[in-house]
């Protein structure tokens, strides 16, 4: 038992209270359920209270003592942020990249040259558990101390058996002994292994029968996620991997669209996706087609700036009814931060998302995307105390105080982990 925290006189606190309990699309990603002088109550790990100062006073007098009380005038209230798309563990770094791709090589020029995503799989097959452990806490340190109290974890640096296994049982540790919840996706279908270059049907095959019942035998993955590009996965080896991760109760993610057209955002909406990822070069025909099916557009505009791409069409999603989910993709090639904060702003800079649409995105959009909202991304009655006190008066000046981390304190499941 842990003594009840009392917040009271939040400049704002934004709720963002739905009765909708799926993703908001449109003018729905603009309500926050903003409370002025807002109060929260929290105990054993579940919000027992919502409303005004005044209000929570007239509830909670006789029990003030028991509590401690944060007083949070002149601050914003916000839920923790989610981050639902991320390849946090991995082993090794590839600054040498950063510089190449400054001197003028693109993204599959550095992969096909042995780099990319190959780098990074050599470097986490040689790693040990133990040091794939403490890397990734490191790194969900790091995430906490900007606000996200749930994270999205990929696999996919292991292109093999004992590798992707490895990932995944390094986050089911994580998942029981750090403070973020830690959420598992199996990707196995990251790239085609060198090993299996130019027999991408074999290694594909070979995912299906040998990896994919493993993986749900020993319950390692909620998620099965598939890197359907040009030189990749075609949308039809994408399909099958997806496919067959359903019949072992898989849910399906896709990497679509990143570098050309290539039809995974209409493959997201046929396979009824969860979520279709990156998209800075989806079709206006896939958009449409996800809109329809309602799959959420998980748009991540901290890759884009790091590969100097055009960011997703973020606003042209929202105003064609796509519910949009924002994320950092957390990687060590294309987008190695932890800040959820700064890729709020790039949200509003680079993709026309507003304060308010932004906010939804990093929040209860975001938990949609990994099937979480019954539990997070808003501030309800009942559900998990997953709170963050913000540096900031409100939610406008979170997003446009640019580049800045803004986190005074952070509460997960009602225990206070930052500040």
């Amino acid at each position: 038992m842990t003594k009840p925290i009392w917040i009271k006189h939040a400049s704002e606190l934004a709720t963002l209270d739905t009765v909708v309990k799926t993703a908001r699309t449109r003018e729905a990603m603009s309500d926050l359920g903003l409370i002025k002088d807002g109060s929260l109550w929290m105990e054993n790990g579940v919000i027992q209270a919502v409303g005004t100062t005044l209000e929570l006073e007239n509830k909670y007098s006789t029990r003030a003592k028991e509590a401690d009380i944060i007083d949070a005038s002149g601050h914003l209230v916000t839920p923790g942020l989610v981050d639902p798309h991320t390849h946090v563990v991995y082993g090794g770094s590839r600054e040498r990249e950063f510089e190449m791709r400054l001197e003028g090589a693109t993204y599959m020029e550095i992969m096909n040259a042995g780099g990319g995503i190959h780098a990074t799989t050599r470097m986490t097959r040689e790693a040990s558990e133990e040091d794939l452990f403490m890397q990734a806490s490191r790194r969900l340190d790091s995430f906490l101390q900007h606000g996200v109290t749930t994270v999205e974890g990929k696999s996919g640096y292991g292109m093999n058996l004992e590798t992707e296994l490895k990932q995944l049982r390094v986050m089911k540790k994580l998942q029981e002994s750090h403070p973020i919840d830690l959420v598992s996706t199996f990707m196995g279908a990251h790239a085609v292994p060198a090993e299996f270059k130019g027999r991408e049907d074999e290694y594909v095959d070979f995912l299906i029968e040998e990896m994919l019942p493993v993986v749900a035998e020993e319950k390692l993955a909620e998620f099965n996620d598939v890197f359907c590009e040009k030189g990749v996965f075609t949308p039809e080896q994408s399909e099958r991997i997806l496919e067959a991760g359903k019949r072992y109760g898989l849910i399906p993610k896709i990497h679509a669209d990143e570098i050309e057209p290539y039809g995974g955002a209409e493959l997201s909406a046929k396979i009824g996706a969860i979520s279709a990822e990156h998209l800075l070069k989806a079709s206006e025909e896939g958009i449409q087609a996800m809109a329809k099916a309602g799959t959420i557009a998980c748009l991540l505009p901290a890759t884009a700036l790091y590969l100097r791409e055009e960011a997703a069409r973020g606003r042209r999603m929202i105003d064609q009814g796509v519910a949009v989910a924002i994320s950092t993709d957390c990687n060590p090639g294309s987008s190695p931060t932890t800040s959820m904060p700064l890729v709020m702003n790039l949200a509003c800079i680079s993709m026309r998302l507003t304060p308010a649409e932004a906010l939804t995105a990093a929040t209860y959009n975001a938990a949609c995307a990994i099937k979480r909202q019954d539990r997070i991304g808003s501030l309800e009655v009942g559900k998990q105390a997953d709170v963050v006190l913000w540096n900031s008066k409100n939610y406008q000046q979170l997003q446009y105080l640019f580049g800045v981390n803004h986190v005074k304190s952070v509460w997960k499941k009602g225990i206070q982990v930052v500040g």
